[in-house]
């Protein structure tokens, strides 16, 4: 039996995380000394004991879940590492996808994904942004309502999660406008949702030249397994597409609709293992890849469970 890791992305921390895992292995216990000693900060503290405010704030979400995932991998690397066939990860999750496949030390990681937090928060600031799911079967393609609300300001599609859960991204009374146009093309729900930027959009280019010097002071190397690409949908093998890729993912679209459907048809079966907090990319690929097997492993129980399997 093959295995895929997923990674997810800002929106699937939450207190307490991993915090199980820390009390029964020393490897997971391990990697967060590493990544508070990387940072000079207790970020563990913050990803144990919240407060949720703080957690959720864009450069503290980010290396908690990179640190929850290198954890998890840390712990079981070991007994599945030799099954692993590839990695992918959620927007932030890719770079955790990296650091797991031997692409990135877990301190370069954490310090370059807290540094990619920073950045994204700070332009959200200085150009206001929103983003909205819109879910549903649609009358008319996605991109031809963000085409028809970007008369009102920029607005395009950011997250292709499912063909039937989409997120929209862009100046908000652009987003506002498209939330409506979804509604009236046969939207099922069209929410906004509670983020401090724009991201996956135009608006994140303020951002692209402090991520590029970011990504070029980390000791990169060529990953030992294939990652596959946000920006792409494909396969990654060597350290400086990476960069540019990363560097790219800031404003365009998650392509993850392709990633999971390119990954299942490459290697038919394979069983995809969620690392980190939550089953949200469990759940996607039930939807996407019917014919594969997803797992959640982000517990001590669901590490036991992996672990048998």
């Amino acid at each position: 039996m093959t295995l895929f890791l997923l990674f997810p992305g800002q929106g699937s921390q939450k207190p307490g995380m991993a915090k199980d895992l820390v009390e029964a292995f020393p490897e997971a216990r391990l990697a967060f000394e590493s990544a508070d000693t990387a940072l000079g900060t207790k970020l563990s503290a913050v990803c144990f004991d919240g407060p949720a405010d703080e957690l959720t704030l864009t450069h503290n979400a980010q290396p908690a879940l990179l640190t929850h995932g290198a954890a998890v991998w840390a712990v079981v690397r070991a007994s599945i590492a030799r099954r692993v066939v590839g990695a992918a990860g959620h927007s932030l999750g890719e770079f955790s996808a990296y650091h797991a496949a031997g692409a990135l030390p877990l301190e370069d990681a954490v310090r370059l994904v807290r540094r990619r937090g920073e950045l994204m928060y700070e332009t959200g600031v200085h150009v206001p942004g929103a983003m909205a799911a819109i879910l549903g079967a649609l009358q008319r393609p996605i991109e031809a309502i963000c085409h028809e609300a970007s008369a009102r300001g920029v607005c395009v599609p950011a997250n292709y999660n499912t063909t039937e859960q989409i997120v929209i991204s862009g100046e908000v009374v652009a987003v506002e406008f498209a939330i409506e146009l979804a509604k009236l093309a046969g939207a099922k729900r069209a929410l906004r949702l509670p983020v401090s930027g724009a991201f996956h959009s135009p608006l994140m280019q303020p951002a692209a030249v402090g991520l590029d010097e970011a990504l070029r002071a980390a000791d990169w190397g060529d990953p030992v397994v294939p990652v596959w690409s946000n920006v792409t949908g494909e396969s990654v093998g060597n350290a400086a597409t990476a960069r540019d890729l990363l560097l790219r993912q800031l404003t365009s679209p998650v392509r993850w609709v392709d990633v999971v459907r390119n990954v299942a048809a490459r290697f038919p079966g394979t069983t995809f293992v969620e690392m980190g907090p939550g089953a949200v990319l469990s759940g996607l690929v039930k939807r996407l890849a019917p014919d594969c097997s997803s797992v959640p492993c982000g517990t001590v129980a669901e590490v036991e469970a992996l672990l048998k399997r």
